[in-house]
């Protein structure tokens, strides 16, 4: 029996994975939910995947790769006859030369020239032995590594590209956190002994997330995955409202949610008990009546948009990577995928390749705001410029934007996200972020899943028994180890979440999750100590 979706036990905003995973656990339990969408046709946030014409783009890439038991038997639930083992192949592209991903010593060599080598390696020992103690922003951390000549190469121009600002005003936070574990010493050794064939074993992720060779993949896109969370959704007889943006959110006397929402049919009006919210926090708290003494902060977060440009091409595969990190500055674009390489089921015709231009960007600048066919022509003349394939194979072209891609870390961000955190926990404990934009981290979808899971518990359990900001966003977290490799254990005590008790029990998976909170929150605290005491 359909449950009337205006008068609702929970509201989700947001249909990407957290959203959705929350909806699709609620429903499991018997709770009445509304998920609200503002995308009119899709589902899947940023690991949707849009069709055209027969071919499928996935938006940036999604690799199906998790060391939480929970996660990865969640995914095999939903979608248990659909995934594909696929290998994993990316490189570098720089100076007109593709560098292997692992390092393959040799070839790096080769391509750097002996010269240029030797400087990477006086420079590495040089940083090595004099780091820079202070490390404040991206390009500090780096640096000290890696040295300044291997940074200056393979990481400023792409990593600037990216995120449309200097390195050194990046926060150190993201090089920790996406770069950790890799060692330059133990790649180029194990290089080394693969340039010799001196180590056959497959490197399969042990020891660093982005030496990960094999992955998972819904044969037709990660969307397929919430795809079917959403029909199990609706199926259950709860609603997710496509074309639905939120438009303002506040609490009556009793503690219960009124929640209204924009739509081209004038849009409606849904009360919940709780909400839990994936918007990102500068739209939600911007929505919430009235403001959060926090606002100021949450103004002042920011984001990198994106775009992919699909270019359909009469031609056999261009090249067999999933994707090609573009280290050139002769053109915009950074990253180029191939469909076909993610799943054969993306491209329709065997005749064709489908590639995948990115460019990131700030929403209304001038890449953001030229037209379909603009960057389908520029799209086409960087392929060119790069020799990845011939303009006149060109046949088609498709466009796609993602606002809000990514979260920014800048020098403030932290603590802006710790004042609207700190803010809206202390003053509606019946209000829920969760997911990448949800919290303002770049984090995975198995992350952004996790949060949403232990959210469910929380609300089942009528307290935030869980800390799910504790939960783990360092990149070995995601894909180092074995799939799965945190079994389920009966009988762990919950780590104690900041600030409430936390009680029941905890599955290992769960558990390593959590016992690995990061430092922001930590520095910011000290940081606010240090000010009340002045």
């Amino acid at each position: 029996m359909a449950n009337n979706p205006n008068n609702v036990d929970v509201a989700v905003i947001g249909a990407g994975p957290a959203g959705l995973t929350a909806a699709y656990l609620l429903s499991k339990k018997g709770y009445s939910v509304t998920v609200i969408e503002k995308d009119e046709k899709y589902v899947g946030g940023i690991s949707r995947t849009v069709e055209f014409e027969g071919y499928r783009f996935d938006i940036g890439g999604h690799r199906f790769f998790s060391k939480s038991q929970e996660v990865v038997d969640l995914w095999n639930e939903i979608l248990p006859d659909d995934f594909i083992q696929r290998p994993r192949m990316s490189r570098i592209y720089y100076e007109g030369k593709f560098y292997s991903y692992p390092l393959r010593a040799f070839e790096a060599l080769w391509n750097l020239g002996i010269w240029r080598s030797t400087l990477c390696m006086v420079s590495y020992a040089r940083w090595k032995m004099f780091p820079k103690k202070d490390v404040k922003s991206f390009e500090d951390w780096v640096v000290n590594q890696f040295g300044y000549k291997l940074y200056s190469i393979f990481f400023k121009t792409y990593t600037e590209k990216v995120w449309g600002m200097p390195c050194d005003e990046m926060s150190a936070d993201w090089a920790a956190q996406r770069i950790k574990g890799l060692s330059l010493w133990s790649a180029v050794t194990d290089g080394l002994k693969r340039s010799l064939g001196l180590n056959k074993k497959p490197n399969d992720g042990m020891a660093t997330k982005t030496l990960l060779e094999t992955f998972r993949y819904p044969r037709l896109g990660p969307g397929m995955m919430w795809d079917a969370a959403r029909d199990f959704v609706r199926n259950k007889g709860n609603t997710v409202m496509m074309g639905h943006a939120l438009k303002q959110l506040a609490q009556d006397s009793d503690g219960n949610w009124r929640m209204s929402t924009d739509a081209q049919d004038g849009g409606t009006v849904i009360t919940a008990k709780h909400v839990i919210s994936s918007a990102p926090m500068r739209e939600l708290s911007a929505r919430i009546h009235p403001l959060p003494t926090s606002s100021f902060e949450a103004k002042k977060l920011n984001y990198r948009d994106f775009l992919t440009v699909a270019l359909m091409v009469k031609s056999e595969d261009l090249f067999p990577d999933n994707w090609i990190y573009i280290h050139d500055d002769r053109v915009q674009v950074g990253r180029v995928q191939n469909f076909r390489s993610w799943s054969p089921e993306m491209v329709p015709d065997a005749d064709m390749a489908c590639v995948g231009l990115e460019y990131f960007c700030f929403e209304n600048d001038g890449l953001w705001s030229s037209s379909d066919e603009e960057l389908i022509a520029q799209a086409t003349r960087e392929m060119e410029i790069l020799g990845l394939c011939d303009p006149k194979q060109v046949v088609g072209g498709a466009v796609v934007r993602q606002e809000k891609a990514y979260p920014v870390y800048d020098d403030e961000y932290e603590a802006n996200v710790e004042a609207m955190r700190s803010d809206l926990e202390e003053r509606f404990p019946t209000l829920h972020m969760v997911g990448r934009n949800g919290m303002h981290r770049y984090n995975n979808q198995d992350h952004a899943m996790m949060t949403a899971m232990l959210t469910v518990e929380n609300i089942e359990a009528g307290s935030r028994k869980f800390n799910i900001w504790n939960v783990n966003e360092d990149a070995e977290y995601h894909e180092a180890g074995d799939e799965g490799a945190e079994k389920l254990l009966e009988n762990q005590q919950a780590v104690p979440a900041t600030g409430v008790e936390a009680e029941g029990q905890l599955t290992e998976g769960q558990k390593i999750a959590l016992q690995s909170e990061r430092d922001v929150p930590k520095r910011v605290g000290e940081k606010q100590k240090i000010n009340r005491a002045a």
